[in-house]
């Protein structure tokens, strides 16, 4: 009988087991894919990522969609670029879902212009002033430094969140900080010739790119951020150019072709579509290769301007 109860409990033990329900993903619910890459590169299996906007759309303007609502309801861990970028529809996913594990001040609330730093902080705060973030500008995705200090403090929040996997997070992120710092090393002694070259900008969205390649905004489309480029400003943008020329004018692909292409039209300065984040363009399908292709692009019209 002791032998009978015995195997008994063996087989409830083992029946428990099969039963059991597998380790439950942590969800991110990423705003940009820049992010959910990020997400999955450091948290492997562990991690279910979702990125609520993709490489054709300004994260600026995005619809609060019930879709976006019910993926927020799951979330443990909200992860953006913050800096007010989506002020305009993050907030009100946000109430519709009502966790409270995920509000500003929780450990499944991370921004990524939270825990660098920012540029271009204004002096004044006035909506006639454009677009104007009081944070500085969002999207520090652009500066590889950035992306770096990001993913340790991803780290961090993905240990918190699902400590039974800590030393997994803990070696994905290891592993994934020196390849980084390796790819940054590559891109910077292959950006070199770049220092001091001279663009013209659509929008402020890669104030991050220049400043850590060490290139120069001459000129701007948009008249104000976020305001569409005028004829007026153009033809004084035209001028300008007249004085101080520049080797490419850069645009994510989210931004109306109309004005570049004008520009380019009249100043035979080349206008290019730089990818801006991941899946931007073909070439583009993952953190290293967005640095890969942006650089490449650079290089490619500053050679053709020389």
């Amino acid at each position: 009988m002791k032998i009978l109860s015995q195997i008994f409990a063996m087989a409830l033990g083992l029946m428990a087991m099969i039963s059991a329900p597998a380790h439950a993903k942590v969800q991110v619910f990423a705003c940009e894919p820049e992010w959910t890459l990020l997400a999955k590169m450091i948290g492997g299996d562990s991690v279910e990522a979702y990125s609520a906007t993709h490489a054709r759309q300004d994260p600026h303007h995005v619809r609060a969609k019930p879709s976006l609502i019910a993926k927020m309801r799951k979330a443990d861990l909200v992860f953006c670029s913050g800096a007010s970028l989506e002020v305009g529809w993050l907030p009100i996913l946000q109430q519709k879902a009502g966790k409270a594990n995920t509000q500003p001040g929780t450990v499944g609330y991370l921004l990524a212009a939270a825990v660098v730093p920012t540029l271009e902080k204004p002096t004044r705060i006035d909506r006639a002033d454009g677009d104007i973030h009081p944070e500085g500008n969002p999207h520090v995705h652009m500066n590889p430094h950035n992306i770096a200090i990001v993913a340790a403090a991803l780290k961090e929040r993905l240990k918190a969140l699902d400590h039974a996997n800590s030393d997994m997070y803990q070696g994905r992120y290891e592993a994934f900080s020196k390849a980084w710092l390796r790819a940054i090393g590559r891109w910077e002694n292959a950006a070199k010739g770049l220092k001091g070259a001279r663009v013209v900008v659509h929008h402020k969205s890669f104030s991050y790119l220049l400043d850590w390649l060490g290139v120069k905004e001459v000129g701007a489309l948009e008249a104000k951020p976020g305001i569409p480029p005028t004829t007026a400003h153009l033809e004084a943008l035209l001028q300008t150019l007249s004085r101080r020329s520049a080797s490419v004018i850069i645009r994510t692909p989210y931004d109306s072709a109309n004005a570049s292409e004008w520009l380019a039209n009249k100043t035979g300065i080349p206008a290019v579509i730089l990818p801006f984040t991941v899946g931007g363009d073909n070439q583009s399908n993952n953190l290293y290769e967005l640095f890969d292709r942006t650089i490449a692009l650079l290089q490619e019209a500053h050679r053709g301007q020389q």
